[in-house]
């Protein structure tokens, strides 16, 4: 549904003649932010989406899906999120062979095989739209939520 959002964005933006840079700066965000948005991509705030919505002149309205409204079938449930994963004691450092996703993340880090716990919840954040939750492991979800639990404040800032 955010590819379809972000598509009709730009769609809108470039039907208007408005260049992606004076969009990006009516709605109060980077070029690159925009072109995030264009994308759907799922990292970006919802108060981002509805920035670039506002400085194009268009609004969001929630609507019952056409089904329901007829009185057909019933409103789908959302689905449940799955239950958080319990935070593990963090290690003092955190072998990349472990987790395939913060491996993937540290392509870079040439010769290193063991990150610290800030450093690791840095790349995390950095790079968290290289990432693919959905592939997380169990482990690496775990040892996630107890970075963000004990570095980040709670908040993983992405």
């Amino acid at each position: 549904m955010l590819a379809a959002l972000g598509a009709r964005l730009r769609g809108h933006r470039k039907q208007q003649k408005v260049s992606a840079v004076a969009a990006a700066e009516a709605a109060g965000l980077s070029r690159v932010t925009l072109h995030r948005i264009e994308r759907g991509e799922p990292s970006v705030t919802m108060g981002a989406y509805l920035n670039v919505i506002t400085a194009l002149g268009l609004g969001l309205a929630l609507a019952d899906p056409p089904e329901a409204a007829s009185g057909g079938q019933p409103v789908p449930a959302l689905p449940v999120p799955a239950p958080p994963v319990p935070p593990v004691p963090l290690p003092i450092r955190i072998r990349l062979v472990d987790h395939p996703q913060l491996q993937r993340l540290a392509w870079h880090l040439k010769g290193v095989d063991a990150l610290s716990p800030a450093e690791a919840l840095n790349l995390y954040e950095r790079h968290w739209r290289h990432l693919d939750p959905a592939a997380m492991t169990l482990q690496e979800r775990a040892l996630l939520d107890g970075l963000v639990a004990a570095s980040g404040g709670g908040r993983l800032l992405v």
